[in-house]
C-alpha cells in the first residue's frame, strides 16, 4: 500500500512582506498605477527623485513595482500618492503555505463520484484544445501522472521556464485539477485530456508576492488560458490583484480561488475579488468543512477533504483545505469549456452556479454559494448550450471619420444586435473612457485629455453572451492648452454618508474642473475599484464580496495638467 500523507492545507497570504522572501525584510515592495495620461519620462523621473526606481512593471496593468528601503516605505508611499501621478499605490503583500501531517490512511477519490464525474466522462474527458493553468509553486516535471499533461509556463521567480516545484504544493493542486487519467496508474481527475500551464510564483519557503500572482494572472490570459486555478487566500485587499482579475475577465479567462482555512465570514483575496469564483470546501457528506472560510462573497463549493492527488517527487497523497475545493471546481469549468469553447467568461460561471447541487437553505447562502459543483450537470447543460456567436454591430455617426476637434467631444452612434446589447464602451488610443448600457449610446470626451494630434476612437459594444462588435475612426485633436493649476472639484453624491448598504449600490461622483476632467477614481476602503475618463460617473458596487460593518468610500478627480482634487469620504455600514 502506498505510504500516504494526510496535509491540511491553504495558502495564507500574511499582511506586507516583500522584496526578498528572507528571514529578516529589509525593502519593501510598492506596486503604484499612474493616472490615466501620465507621462511615462516625468513618471519614472519621479520615482527616481522619490528613492523608489522601477524594478519592473506588469505591463498589461501598467503597474509599477519599485522597491524601497522599509523604513521609508511609509513616507515614499504617501509622497507618491500626494503627487498626483498614480491612481493608487499600495504595499505589496505576500502569501506563505501553511502544512500539518495528520491521517495516514488511505481514502478514496471519493469527491469524483460526489460531483458524478463518471456521469460526466460519458459527455467529455476533457480537450487538449482548452489549457488550465495552475498558478503556485510549480509542477514536478517527472511524476508519471502530471509528465504527459504539463505545457511549457513561466517562472516568476526566477525569471525562467523551469517550472518545477519549489514546494510540493503546486504538485497537489495540478494533481487536482487535471493529472493523466485512464492510464493505468495513480490518480484520476475530471479534465482527462486537458494540458496544464504551471505558474510559479510561490518559492520555496512558501512566500509568493501579490505583484507576481498578478503578473501570473496577466500572462495567463495574454496566452488565451481560459480557466486559471490560484489556490491562495489571505485577508489584505488589493487594488493590484482586483486589475488582474479583472484583465483576465475581460479576456474570457475565469480565476477559481480558494475561500481560505480560517473558519471565517471575513472575505479573503483573491477569490472575494469581483469576477472571481470564490470556492468553499465541503466533505463527503455535503457539509461545509470545518475549516472552511464562508461568507455572501462564496460563489461555489466543492470536495476539499481527503483529496488524493500528486505528490512532489513522486507518489500520492492525501491533502484538504480550500486549496483542493478550488482546483475541483476549476476542472468542472474546464469539463465545461471543453464541450463549448464558446463560452464566455460570464456564461461559463452562469453554466456552473446554474447547475450545481443546491445545499443548504434554498438558493444562494454564505456557506456553499449557488451550490456544490456538479460536473454531470454542467456537462449536459454546455453540450445543450444555444450559444449566441453573433456580435453586436456598431456604427459611430459623429464625429466624422478624420474630423479635426477640441474640447469636450460628443461621440454619438447606436449598437444593435440579435439578442440585445448589453453595455458599450468608448475607448480611447486603446484605453477605456467610458461606460453605458444604452444602444443608441452618446459619451461626451473631454479631448484635453490627450496631446494635440491623431487619435483613434473606438466604441465596442457587448451582448449578454459576451460577444463584442466595435468600430473604429481616427480623429485629429487640436486644442489650444493654457496653462492650469486649478484641481477639479469632487463630490460623492451617492450614497449618503451613514447609510445601511446591501445588494448593489450605485456609488455616483460628479467633478468638475475649469478646463475639463479627464479621470475619475472610485475607492472603497482605500482599494481602487473603479476609473472612469469622464464625469459625472456610476460604479456598481456588489456589497456581496464585501465584510459586514464600516466601509469609507472616496473618490477622486484629475485634468489633463495633472491636478488632482479629493472628494469628502462617505462612511456606509453593511
Amino acid at each position: 500500500m502506498r505510504a500516504l500523507n494526510f496535509v491540511r492545507c491553504v495558502l495564507l497570504l500574511a499582511a506586507a512582506r516583500s522584496g526578498a522572501f528572507g528571514q529578516q525584510v529589509r525593502e519593501v515592495q510598492l506596486l503604484a498605477q499612474p493616472r490615466l495620461g501620465a507621462d511615462p519620462r516625468a513618471v519614472a523621473q519621479f520615482l527616481m527623485a522619490a528613492g523608489a526606481p522601477i524594478h519592473h512593471t506588469i505591463t498589461p496593468l501598467n503597474i509599477h513595482v519599485v522597491r524601497v528601503p522599509a523604513p521609508a516605505a511609509d513616507r515614499i508611499q504617501q509622497a507618491l500618492d500626494r503627487s498626483g501621478l498614480f491612481t493608487f499605490v499600495e504595499k505589496d503583500q505576500v502569501a506563505h503555505t501553511m502544512a500539518t501531517p495528520n491521517d495516514p490512511d488511505f481514502p478514496s477519490e471519493w469527491h469524483l463520484a460526489q460531483i458524478l464525474a463518471p456521469a460526466a466522462w460519458d459527455i467529455s474527458t476533457g480537450s487538449a484544445g482548452v489549457t488550465v493553468a495552475v498558478i503556485d509553486s510549480g509542477a514536478d516535471p517527472a511524476h508519471e501522472d502530471l509528465r504527459s499533461k504539463l505545457v511549457a509556463g513561466w517562472n516568476f521567480l526566477a525569471g525562467t521556464a523551469n517550472t518545477a516545484d519549489t514546494q510540493g504544493h503546486g504538485t497537489a493542486t495540478s494533481g487536482t485539477l487535471a493529472a493523466g487519467s485512464n492510464n493505468g496508474v495513480g490518480v484520476s481527475s475530471l479534465a482527462w485530456q486537458n494540458p496544464i500551464m504551471p505558474l510559479v510564483v510561490v518559492d520555496s519557503t512558501g512566500y509568493a508576492s501579490y505583484s507576481n500572482m498578478a503578473n501570473a494572472l496577466t500572462y495567463a490570459a495574454d496566452h488565451g488560458v481560459k480557466i486559471v486555478n490560484m489556490s491562495l487566500a489571505g485577508a489584505s485587499a488589493s487594488a493590484t490583484l482586483q486589475n488582474a482579475v479583472n484583465y483576465a475577465w475581460n479576456k474570457g479567462t475565469v480565476l477559481f480561488a480558494s475561500a481560505g482555512n480560517s473558519a471565517s465570514s471575513s472575505p479573503y483575496y483573491p477569490a472575494a475579488c469581483d469576477n472571481a469564483v470564490a470556492v468553499s470546501s465541503t466533505n463527503s457528506y455535503d457539509q461545509l468543512s470545518g475549516f472552511s472560510n464562508y461568507g455572501s462573497w462564496i460563489d461555489l463549493a466543492a470536495p476539499g477533504e481527503n483529496i488524493l492527488t500528486t505528490n512532489n517527487g513522486g507518489g500520492y497523497g492525501a491533502w484538504s483545505g480550500t486549496s483542493f475545493s478550488s482546483p475541483v471546481a476549476a476542472s468542472v469549468g474546464a469539463l465545461a469549456l471543453s464541450i463549448r469553447p464558446a463560452l464566455s467568461a460570464s456564461a461559463l460561471v452562469s453554466l456552473l452556479e446554474q447547475n450545481s447541487d443546491d445545499l443548504g437553505v434554498p438558493g444562494f447562502d454564505t456557506s456553499f454559494g449557488w451550490g456544490r459543483v456538479n460536473a454531470f450537470k454542467v456537462a449536459l447543460a454546455a453540450q445543450n448550450y444555444a450559444a449566441d456567436t453573433t456580435p453586436p454591430a456598431v456604427t459611430i455617426s459623429s464625429p466624422a471619420p478624420n474630423a479635426t476637434v477640441s474640447g469636450i467631444v460628443t461621440v454619438s452612434g447606436v449598437a444593435t444586435d440579435n439578442a440585445g446589447v448589453t453595455k458599450v464602451e468608448l475607448w480611447i488610443d486603446g484605453a477605456v473612457s467610458s461606460t453605458g448600457t444604452s444602444p443608441a449610446f452618446s459619451f461626451s470626451w473631454n479631448s484635453a485629455g490627450v496631446p494635440n494630434g491623431s487619435h483613434t476612437l473606438t466604441v465596442k459594444a457587448y451582448d449578454a453572451a459576451g460577444n463584442m462588435g466595435q468600430a473604429s475612426e481616427n480623429v485629429t485633436v487640436s486644442n489650444i492648452v493654457p496653462p492650469d493649476t486649478q484641481p477639479p472639484s469632487v463630490a460623492i453624491t451617492n450614497p449618503a454618508d451613514a447609510a445601511q448598504v446591501n445588494g448593489n449600490v450605485k456609488i455616483t461622483v460628479s467633478a468638475t474642473d475649469n478646463v475639463g476632467v479627464t479621470q475619475v477614481s472610485i475607492y472603497i476602503d482605500g482599494i481602487l475599484q473603479y476609473t472612469s475618463g469622464s464625469a459625472p460617473c456610476t460604479y456598481n458596487w456588489n456589497t456581496k464580496k464585501a465584510a459586514g460593518g464600516q466601509h469609507l468610500i472616496t473618490a477622486k478627480a484629475w485634468d489633463a495638467a495633472g491636478n488632482f482634487g479629493t472628494a469628502t469620504s462617505v462612511t456606509v455600514y453593511k
